[in-house]
């Protein structure tokens, strides 16, 4: 008989914490510079605390600051926490761009062949 234990979700590194769909919201809001958890977790629908959890996985892996600025303490996007992202997307860049030439060509090919009807 065999037995499976569920594995703990890690959140350890940059494409773990960006692989929830709210915390990539978060990033996004951060974009247009700092904020509160309370506006953050306000604009997303949610508690503040589920918020806070979010918050606190990103600035474990380097995607946010924080800091206090008298009771607040205001969030903000640390865009170099992405660099391995961008890195093995930056990989995938000749695929799209092959990827589009042919599909340009295509194009370029049917419409010649319409003109010449």
């Amino acid at each position: 008989m065999m037995v499976f234990m569920a594995r703990a979700a890690t959140t350890s590194d940059v494409f773990n914490a960006i692989a929830e769909r709210q915390r990539r919201e978060i990033l996004v809001l951060l974009q247009s510079g700092e904020r509160p958890v309370s506006e953050l977790a306000g604009e997303l629908g949610m508690a503040q605390p589920g918020a806070s959890k979010h918050l606190r996985v990103l600035r474990e892996v380097g995607l946010v600051r924080d800091r206090k600025a008298g009771k607040l303490r205001l969030y903000s996007l640390d865009g170099r926490g992405l660099r391995p992202v961008h890195e093995w997307t930056g990989g995938f860049e000749r695929f799209w761009n092959d990827s589009f030439d042919r599909l340009n060509a295509y194009v370029q090919d049917l419409e010649q062949a319409r003109q010449e009807e």
